[in-house]
């Protein structure tokens, strides 16, 4: 009898083991099928080969919610403010013109180059303000093109910059400022410079879109035209696996249709509605970042009680590479003057976003994570 009693606490020892591993193993057997279903189609391969763990524990969180997780719109986001401006001439500051009877103007567009710099379009006073990692100033560059919009780097540091009114062409401007060439944007595929609706660069090449949609490609960064002006569906993620689209499905309810094209087979990917929370008025960002994470933005309008006009805000969704799911998402206060722009937000290679952020007294770049 002692002997058994002394066999019991070894017993139950065993027990409690038994029942640790069988639980620990069958959460792990859930988690592995939750990744290969999640992965179970073209490209699923190719996003595990690259050893984002970052990537990895965003697909793992986002697998164990339901599919339609993240309706609500969610709070506001804490961004970091890399850099603030006045409005103005000079350092430190980017134009603003309010002319009575034409568009106001302000800096048209932000974007980074290879090196990890960031770049703001300062139209009104011709010239291409550069920041540095920090933020800090770190030069300007005279533009070359007498209504510039736009400006995308290709992989050699060279800046194109759009003027598709005016000049009708790409100016191709060397690190040192000096103009290397120009790419005419009139031609095959785009009969009407007012339907670009941006500058796209992929490795050195070239390209232009038309009416948020296809793109034609014009030529390379030094200058050499493509006389056959190939079209490709999208625009090109950074991770070189996909085209990437986006249109509204339903702005009322604030569904967005987002579509991935495998870039070497032109295989049809995936289409997927994505929910923002709200009601969209404009859509204002569609790119990836170096691990292929794909960053979707919208203004958005929250229904506030005793208003017709509700509250804008910027929403961006951050959305798996392999078959669009949200994986994170962001919210910020709107841009709500009247000033034309071309390009307010640019995503960094890293992951995360450049905001170029207004109000009556300066400018701010910010910096925030849908991650």
């Amino acid at each position: 009898m002692e002997r058994m009693r002394r066999g019991i606490p070894v017993l139950v020892g065993v027990v409690v083991v038994a029942i640790a591993l069988w639980l620990l193993l069958g959460r792990a057997s859930s988690e592995s099928q939750a990744m290969r279903e999640l992965t179970a189609f073209d490209g699923g391969a190719e996003a595990e080969a690259s050893g984002d763990a970052k990537l990895k524990a965003l697909r793992a969180r986002a697998a164990a919610k339901p599919a339609d997780a993240g309706d609500d719109l969610g709070p506001p986001s804490a961004p970091g403010v890399v850099a603030t401006f006045g409005w103005g001439n000079g350092p430190g500051k980017l134009g603003r013109n309010r002319p009575e009877e034409a568009n106001p103007e302000g800096p048209m567009s932000v974007t980074r180059d290879r090196a990890g710099n960031t770049w703001v379009l300062d139209q009104v006073n011709g010239r291409l303000v550069k920041l540095d990692q920090s933020g800090k100033a770190a030069g300007e560059l005279p533009l070359t093109v007498q209504t510039p919009q736009d400006v995308a780097f290709t992989k050699d540091g060279t800046a194109a910059v759009l003027d598709r009114l005016v000049d009708s062409a790409v100016a191709l401007m060397g690190p040192d400022g000096k103009q290397v060439g120009e790419l005419k944007v009139l031609g095959k595929g785009i009969e009407e410079g007012g339907a670009i609706t941006g500058v796209f660069t992929d490795g050195d090449d070239v390209y232009v879109e038309r009416e948020h949609g296809d793109l034609v490609k014009l030529g390379d960064s030094k200058g050499k035209s493509d006389e056959a002006r190939p079209e490709v569906p999208g625009r090109p993620s950074r991770d070189g696996l996909s085209y990437l689209s986006a249109g509204m499905a339903d702005p009322t309810s604030g569904r967005v249709a987002v579509t991935s094209i495998d870039r070497a087979s032109k295989a049809h990917r995936f289409t997927r509605e994505v929910p923002f929370g709200a009601p969209i008025a404009r859509l204002m960002l569609l790119d990836t970042d170096l691990s292929g994470v794909i960053y979707l933005g919208a203004e958005v309008v929250r229904p506030v009680a005793g208003s017709e006009e509700g509250q804008p805000l910027l929403a961006i969704l951050c959305l798996d590479p392999l078959d669009g799911r949200p994986i994170g998402r962001a919210v910020l206060p709107a841009n709500v003057d009247a000033d034309e722009t071309f390009r307010e937000l640019t995503v960094l290679d890293e992951g995360g976003v450049m905001y170029l952020y207004r109000t009556e007294q300066k400018a701010e770049v910010m910096r925030v994570d849908c991650r």
